[in-house]
């Protein structure tokens, strides 16, 4: 993925944060697409197709926890990542941004070389993704991750591309026990910091949508999926 033909939508209602922001990105090279509230991050997303969008949470006209569930919804849109860049800190204001289908939640103040590091980490992780072409059938379950598309029972499965991720990984050793850290490094990176509670929201939302009998939660150690 060359750099110059990766393009970034900032979305923060603070000029300064798109200015300072935007700035260090594109000395690296980016293309930046800038956005004021969760209503314009939605037109600009479906008009410029960005890979990666760093989205503040609190905006006017609507936040950026609706703007993501928005954005989670537009399927020419269901591969891009999204991290939140907010002031929020909070454990329930990180939590309910992962289950908006945010990828990554950032906390302010952070050092422009840090930040410029995440953004390298979240979109070398694309790259390796988008490289691979692999096909699962398990229990009846067709995984396509050249696609990022599920199927089971003839239905189709929409998920956000860290939820597909998490799933992926757990499908392709059935019975095998994921460790925490082991998910978090392969569906996250090492250099990539989530909350605590990154995991348990995305195997939530995963049983609700495949079938929870087929996620096992082996307490203190992670998850394994069974069929």
């Amino acid at each position: 993925m060359k750099k110059r033909n990766t393009k970034i939508l900032l979305v923060d209602d603070e000029p300064d944060v798109l200015e300072i922001v935007g700035y260090n990105l594109a000395q690296e090279g980016y293309q930046i697409v800038t956005a004021v509230n969760g209503k314009d991050a939605i037109e600009k997303a479906r008009k410029e197709i960005p890979s990666l969008i760093i989205m503040d949470v609190m905006m006017p006209e609507m936040d950026g926890m609706e703007a993501c569930e928005h954005i989670r919804r537009i399927p020419e849109l269901n591969n891009v990542i999204i991290t939140f860049l907010t002031a929020r800190n909070e454990d329930y204001s990180q939590v309910a941004g992962f289950d908006a289908g945010a990828d990554d939640y950032i906390t302010k103040p952070i050092k422009p070389k840090l930040l410029v590091s995440k953004v390298k980490a979240l979109l070398r992780r694309l790259k390796e993704q988008d490289q691979s072409s692999e096909t699962l059938n398990v229990g009846g379950i067709e995984i396509n991750r050249e696609e990022y598309k599920i199927v089971k029972d003839n239905l189709e499965i929409a998920l956000p591309r860290k939820e597909f991720e998490l799933f992926y990984l757990l499908a392709s050793k059935p019975g095998k026990v994921f460790k925490r850290e082991e998910i978090l490094d392969k569906v996250w990176g090492n250099d990539v910091v989530v909350g605590g509670r990154t995991i348990d929201v995305h195997i939530r939302k995963l049983r609700e949508k495949i079938g929870d009998d087929l996620f096992k939660t082996i307490k203190g150690v992670g998850y394994k999926f069974e069929v």
